[in-house]
């Protein structure tokens, strides 16, 4: 399949869709036709996209055995993958995995992603361009949850900006809150020139990256972490760099998003191919076939929606400790995921 170019303008039928959601009110959703919500998604028996029941639990229980244990996780129920993935009709190759991650794994992934993988310095984000980053601590791959951004010593850290003249300092508070968009694991993609760097690209995360290849029929090599809070949005693109056609992952996490995909029309007289999914927590999104290069962004994120046991993160219970007042070594950050939904985007770079 040769790969589509990476300048070109999305089809106006699929930036109708974008806007129309875009402008929608979170009351208006309710029992749309045209809208796929993966919690009603019909179950359907799929081929080779659908990981296997024994596959699933063995590698939740391989990514949750080295759980970070200052952090308490509910209890597992059986892996309800719900468990089909479902393919959305006239986007061949476009699979949803309605709450595949349980709440243990996802937690589990927060942790990894956000405490762990942030903090490590090989790892590019959004504002690196703009501003010289401060750490909690030296670089080393294994980063201790002491040594987050969300720990009480990165509290005072300020980020300076490269150029006083143009941008602000920073504190803490403002790039949680707001400011951090992105962090890139494994290939460090140049967004500003659309290339990933020839340079030998960090290593990425192990147990996430046996988690995504236990599942899914993929290479898991480079990924992008999207940070956002209501009001933010994603605009259409797509997703061409790679040097190969395997399939992408999309993991989402807290709150509800609204994901706009599309083909363009094949044919003169054919329309594009589009379809709006409602993804929650723990939902699993593959493209793959002629799927692999859709165009697709994020026009929503839906207020209120991060199940109630994940709003407190990073703040939860320190089960070593007989004080049930104290929420851990990130209680000034109770209730941060509340209004947060991350996205995990994995992608394979080579063939």
């Amino acid at each position: 399949m040769a790969k589509p170019d990476a300048h070109a303008k999305p089809p106006e039928a699929i930036r109708n869709v974008y806007k129309r959601y875009q402008k929608m009110d979170s009351k208006a959703l309710v029992d749309r036709n045209d809208l796929y919500d993966s919690k009603n998604l019909p179950k359907m028996v799929t081929n080779n996209s659908q990981p296997t029941m024994s596959n699933v639990n063995r590698s939740f229980a391989n990514f949750l055995g080295a759980v970070d244990h200052e952090i308490t996780i509910p209890t597992d129920e059986t892996a309800d993958i719900s468990s089909e993935p479902y393919e959305i009709p006239n986007l061949p190759g476009l699979f949803v995995y309605p709450s595949l991650l349980t709440p243990a794994v996802q937690l589990a992934m927060l942790n990894r992603l956000l405490h762990r993988d942030l903090s490590n310095q090989n790892h590019q984000t959004n504002l690196h361009l703009h501003y010289n980053i401060t750490y909690p601590h030296s670089a080393c791959e294994n980063v201790s949850l002491n040594e987050s951004f969300f720990s009480s010593r990165a509290s005072n850290i300020t980020l300076q900006p490269k150029d006083p003249s143009i941008h602000k300092q920073l504190n803490m508070n403002q790039v949680l809150n707001k400011k951090l968009r992105w962090t890139t694991l494994g290939g460090q993609y140049d967004w500003t020139n659309k290339v990933y760097p020839s340079s030998r690209p960090p290593p990425f995360p192990k147990d996430v990256k046996r988690l995504i290849e236990d599942l899914f029929p993929m290479k898991a090599e480079a990924a992008i972490v999207n940070f956002y809070s209501p009001g933010d949005t994603l605009s259409l693109h797509r997703d061409v760099s790679e040097e190969c056609s395997q399939p992408l992952v999309s993991i989402s996490l807290g709150c509800d998003g609204l994901f706009v995909v599309g083909l363009d029309a094949d044919g003169e007289n054919n329309e594009a191919s589009v379809a709006t999914i409602r993804l929650r927590s723990g939902d699993a999104l593959l493209m793959s076939g002629p799927s692999r290069y859709a165009w697709h962004s994020v026009p929503k994120i839906l207020e209120n929606t991060c199940p109630s046991w994940m709003q407190d993160w990073p703040a939860m219970l320190n089960p070593s400790n007989d004080d049930d007042s104290d929420d851990g070594p990130y209680a000034a950050w109770k209730g941060w995921m509340k209004g947060k939904r991350i996205n995990l985007n994995v992608r394979q770079m080579f063939a």
